[in-house]
């Protein structure tokens, strides 16, 4: 199939990199990078220098890009979003509600704070990636999609009317069909986990931190829901792993951190979903054309080879001196990467 690309991932820092810059840089030919760092990714001139801290770990004859994102802060400039538009590096702006997930505590805290970066977004067309949850204590944490549809997206999408918008990670039906209903500036990411896992899998047989991410996993219906908008056929649609590795210790904890790692087999996960849905021949689209045309990219020339084959998952996978503990741990994966 024709290499595919990772619309949102999450690659982290430091030594880390070294860790698992190497499993997203060998599946997909360029990835959309999460700024979430801490402290976040602000500025063009951020931006580059973590790109050049990527890039150093990328394995020796691997050809991939990183493309660059920056953190929507109340603060951001008009004239910031200026120069991240001339900067052939930095390709969209990403939304943290603050405090909605990891390293969000600098997001935005009210819309009408950021109203000139994004008017600056919508002429220069410069996507907006949203983390779409409220952070209101009063709402129920597996209704928080829903209604952040409903006070905050709907009113952005009618307001901004020409700015391109990716609902990023959806997990409902109602993002779905919000997305689904939508004019043609809004797309959506749908990662492997949500496809895979309803909400049982954080209780089976006890609570389970590895399978606790944020937007937190929802009931069957609703995965049922993502499944037949990611394999319906639908270019609205494209793939964003969400691939958010942590060390062990801030998993296993009394208080964990969101995220499930899965960039080790970040094509692999969703042959498996796209094979069970019996529309395998669907994943080119959803993972190699339906991104880079919604973002105005070039799709990529090289192809790239998995096989029905089985691959065997380690407990744990180095990560900066640590381990971070993968999605399907111990287990595995019904599809591997051609060698």
């Amino acid at each position: 199939m024709t290499r595919p690309d990772d619309w949102h991932v999450h690659f982290r820092d430091g030594e880390a990199l070294k860790d698992v810059v190497p499993d997203t840089a060998c599946r997909f030919a360029r990835a959309i990078v999460m700024p979430n760092l801490d402290p976040p990714v602000t500025s063009v001139t951020q931006a580059l220098a973590y790109r050049e801290r990527i890039l150093a770990a990328v394995p020796e004859g691997v050809e991939f890009t990183p493309l660059m994102t920056l953190y929507l802060t109340d603060n951001t400039s008009a004239q910031e979003i200026a120069r991240a538009k001339q900067c052939q590096h930095v390709y969209a702006v990403k939304l943290y509600p603050a405090g909605a997930t990891t390293n969000s505590a600098l997001g935005v805290t009210d819309l009408n704070r950021v109203r000139d970066a994004l008017s600056a977004m919508e002429d220069a067309g410069l996507p907006l990636l949203v983390h779409g949850e409220v952070v209101d204590a009063n709402v129920d944490v597996f209704d928080r999609e829903r209604i952040f549809i409903e006070r905050v997206l709907s009113n952005l999408v009618e307001r901004y009317s020409a700015l391109k918008i990716v609902f990023e990670h959806v997990t409902t039906s109602h993002a779905v069909s919000f997305v689904d209903s939508a004019p043609a500036t809004v797309a959506a990411t749908i990662t492997a986990h949500h496809l895979l896992l309803n909400r049982n899998a954080m209780f089976a047989g006890g609570v389970r931190p590895h399978h606790y991410c944020l937007p937190v996993l929802k009931r069957e219906d609703h995965r049922t829901a993502l499944i037949q908008a990611a394999t319906g056929g639908s270019a609205r649609y494209f793939l964003g792993t969400d691939s958010a590795p942590h060390p062990r210790s801030a998993k296993e904890n009394a208080c964990g951190c969101a995220g499930i790692y899965t960039a080790y087999a970040g094509l692999e996960l969703y042959a498996e979903v796209f094979e069970s849905a019996g529309v395998l021949e669907r994943l080119e689209a959803f993972a190699s054309f339906n991104g880079p045309d919604f973002y105005g990219l070039p799709r990529n020339k090289d192809q790239i080879e998995i096989h029905r084959a089985r691959q065997d998952i380690p407990p744990t996978l180095p990560f900066g001196g640590e381990v971070t503990v993968p999605y399907r741990a111990g287990e595995q994966v019904a599809w591997s990467l051609a060698k």
